[in-house]
């Protein structure tokens, strides 16, 4: 393995001297706070998937000009969320659209730009998350994973992928309350995609051959309104576009 390079600027301290008024002094080098950025990358939980994901490589489809006009607005919506952050009113930010618009693309790409101005964030796929508390919690699991929850509610940012996938039970709607709760209670930033209605009733999902509309449920229905509550409490609400599926328009 080839040794790690080290910095001309200060030859690998973490320190560069500087000269003002006539009075030598030190700084941090830059290559602290870029060695700090990745170490806080790696240790954020983002899968490999979206390990490339940035703000500047999300794909905004120029044959479509609705859909063009729609993301782009989505797409300044996020930047200036990262810009301001930790904006003192909303600190969070809940992406909400269809499958496949981008949600985890733009969410995942936020918080590596955060924690490269050094914050620290951790990932969660929402089911998963939901499935480690469970089984720490069940002693014939033989789980060890004790931590899970602690990390969901002291995480500087937590972002939560897919929320409101999970199957409805007294105890998710009252897991996520008590995460959602405490970190709006603690001013603690939250970044959340969903594939459900942001409205109190769901979209309408398909119409049977006899003209009934079937709803799909809507986040409310998912995860219970004290949960909704705080998160519209907390959270900017961004709305995505009805678009072609954003991964099979990449793998093109």
């Amino acid at each position: 393995m080839a040794a790690a390079a080290v910095c001309p600027i200060c030859g690998g301290t973490g320190w560069k001297i500087i000269e003002r008024a006539g009075l030598s002094g030190a700084e941090p080098c830059r290559c602290a706070g870029e060695a700090r950025a990745e170490a806080l990358q790696e240790g954020s939980g983002i899968p490999p998937n979206y390990a490339r994901a940035t703000l500047d490589n999300f794909q905004i489809p120029q044959d479509n000009p609705i859909a063009r006009t729609g993301l782009g607005t989505v797409l300044m919506q996020v930047r200036s969320f990262v810009r301001e952050f930790p904006a003192p009113e909303r600190p969070g930010l809940l992406l909400c659209g269809d499958t496949g618009t981008g949600k985890t693309h733009l969410a995942v790409a936020a918080l590596k730009a955060i924690i490269d101005k050094g914050h620290e964030g951790i990932f969660f796929d929402y089911q998963n998350l939901l499935d480690r508390i469970r089984s720490s919690y069940d002693k014939s699991s033989g789980s060890t994973d004790k931590e899970t929850y602690r990390s969901a509610l002291d995480a500087e940012v937590l972002l939560l992928d897919d929320l409101g996938s999970h199957r409805v039970t007294d105890w998710v709607e009252d897991t996520v309350t008590s995460i959602v709760t405490y970190r709006c209670n603690h001013r603690k930033p939250l970044i959340a995609t969903t594939n459900l209605s942001p409205d109190d009733t769901g979209s309408i999902a398909y119409t049977t051959p006899g003209g009934s509309d079937v709803h799909k449920k809507s986040l409310r229905e998912a995860i219970g309104e004290r949960a909704r509550s705080r998160l519209f409490e907390m959270c900017r609400v961004v709305r995505m576009p009805a678009v072609e599926d954003y991964r099979v328009k990449r793998a093109r």
